[in-house]
């Protein structure tokens, strides 16, 4: 008997993870991890290595140490369900000088594969010792730097600099189609978003590419048929708006004007840019929009819009967010039944 309870004791354990494996992408749904979390990777960032992908976003969780900042990691082979592989960060204050309420935002990593590290990239800001006087204030506007050697961390902090000794604010990150990599950051002052080439070891940036003077944040590229996508949202703080899009032939530009990417009433359904996940497979491509849905007064509660979009020919359109199923061997995508 006792052994009986033991193993029902046991299953009532195993099942509900079981249970929870995902046959769909939800958009704005709780998304629950392997261990049935919702999913802590806001204003996050993905890359893939072989058959994975990983994915860092801010952790948010509640009950966090407020003495440190945490980026989370997951992993997956479809996109879809999601391993919780821990914090590779948990960073304390790294600057004497920066006071008030400090954030580590949008955290992005990228693999240098001549160095074999993995190189995150996050936005450090908050107060200046004797130039702020707002615990609220913006006035740091930097990027960190942390390197692994590992995919799951942990990451080292090395270093922070202003990239272009500009001051940047929420970045984005881009690897075009023959590896090369880009950080995108937005300047307050310079009233739009920068598009700046790696170094080689990817500590630092090299040159500027591209200014699309335009005031943007939550910049995202993709690369497609020969046409370069760019997205950003405008400076509304948490409250969405609609996000809009230009083209180019080259990441230099020029670019074209900006249009919207949804209805703009819709107000890209609640959601901002985050990154484009090009998907490539044995029949085709898909074009994945990554959106964040923030919830200031619940961070932990933020959800998630990822959508397939349609693009072509200097055209890209987001759907209204509906249950969708990804075949990341095909590069296909289909809507879950009863859509």
């Amino acid at each position: 008997m006792k052994r009986l309870i033991c193993i029902l004791a046991t299953m009532a354990c195993v099942l509900p993870v079981i249970a929870q494996k995902q046959q769909a992408i939800r958009p704005g749904e709780i998304w629950p991890d392997n261990e049935g979390h919702h999913i802590q990777a806001h204003g996050g960032g993905i890359i893939k290595l072989k058959n994975t992908w990983y994915w860092y976003g801010e952790e948010r969780r509640q009950g966090l140490d407020t003495n440190y900042r945490y980026v989370s990691c997951y992993s997956s082979t479809d996109l879809m369900n999601w391993k919780f592989n821990g914090d590779a960060i948990a960073l304390a204050k790294p600057d004497s000088m920066l006071t008030g309420r400090w954030v580590l935002e949008r955290p992005k990593v990228y693999y240098n594969a001549q160095t074999k590290k993995f190189v995150m990239y996050m936005h450090l800001d908050g107060g200046i010792k004797g130039i702020s006087h707002n615990k609220w204030a913006y006035d740091y506007a930097r990027v960190g730097v942390a390197v692994s050697d590992k995919a799951t961390g942990p990451f080292k902090y090395v270093h922070s600099f202003r990239p272009l000794e500009k001051e940047s604010r929420d970045i984005g990150q881009f690897i075009d189609d023959d590896g090369s990599a880009y950080l995108v950051f937005e300047c307050r002052p310079s009233g739009g978003f920068y598009i700046a080439k790696l170094s080689a070891d990817y500590l630092n940036v090299e040159k500027e590419i591209s200014f699309i003077h335009l005031p943007l944040e939550g910049g995202a590229i993709v690369h497609y048929k020969g046409l370069y996508y760019a997205v950003g949202s405008a400076l509304t703080g948490w409250s969405p708006n609609p996000n809009k899009v230009a083209t180019a032939k080259s990441l230099a530009g020029p670019w074209s004007e900006f249009t919207d990417i949804a209805p703009p009433a819709a107000k890209t359904y609640g959601a901002q840019s985050t990154m484009f996940i090009k998907v490539t497979g044995k029949k085709d491509t898909t074009v994945i929009f990554m959106g964040d849905k923030w919830d200031p007064a619940k961070l932990w509660d933020s959800r998630y819009l990822w959508m397939p979009v349609k693009i072509g020919d200097g055209k890209l359109w987001l759907p209204e967010p509906k249950a969708w199923v990804l075949d990341v061997k095909n590069g296909t995508w289909r809507y879950a039944e009863g859509q």
